[in-house]
């Protein structure tokens, strides 16, 4: 059925295209590959309920954080927790800083960014959704 369409279109007088998708569909628009994989490790790194509530956590608080106070709050082990923190620093969204034996964790002005464009889609969502009961 394509070989016709596309031998019909062939013969067309009208001088067009013989691409076949040149008559329904266009190109999609050129992406920068390196800021989808940028986003894609971001995004990703975020996408885990343990570590999104650490990073929820986190930004929550009023000053760095210690991961001693983090471990009892989001209930899994310590090993659990180490290995999310360091996904999150190596994902850009925390900051670390060691005192001691002890490691502080601030959130990164690109994950205060991401968390607040997730409230306002929300927000925005909530209200959307009061509007039309």
């Amino acid at each position: 059925m394509l070989i016709l369409e596309y031998a019909k279109m062939a013969s067309d007088s009208s001088g067009s295209s013989t691409d076949p998708a040149s008559h329904c569909c266009s190109r999609p628009a050129e992406i920068d590959e390196d800021a989808v994989l940028a986003d894609v490790q971001l995004l990703s790194a975020a996408g885990n309920d343990t570590r999104y509530e650490l990073l929820r956590r986190i930004d929550g608080a009023a000053e760095a954080i210690c991961v001693c106070e983090l471990e009892p709050a989001v209930g899994v082990s310590q090993s659990a927790v180490s290995q999310a923190l360091s996904r999150l620093s190596a994902a850009g969204l925390v900051t670390r800083r060691k005192e001691g034996s002890w490691r502080y964790y601030d959130t990164t002005p690109a994950a205060e960014a991401l968390l607040a464009t997730l409230d306002e889609i929300r927000t925005a969502e909530d209200e959307e959704v009061a509007a039309d009961e």
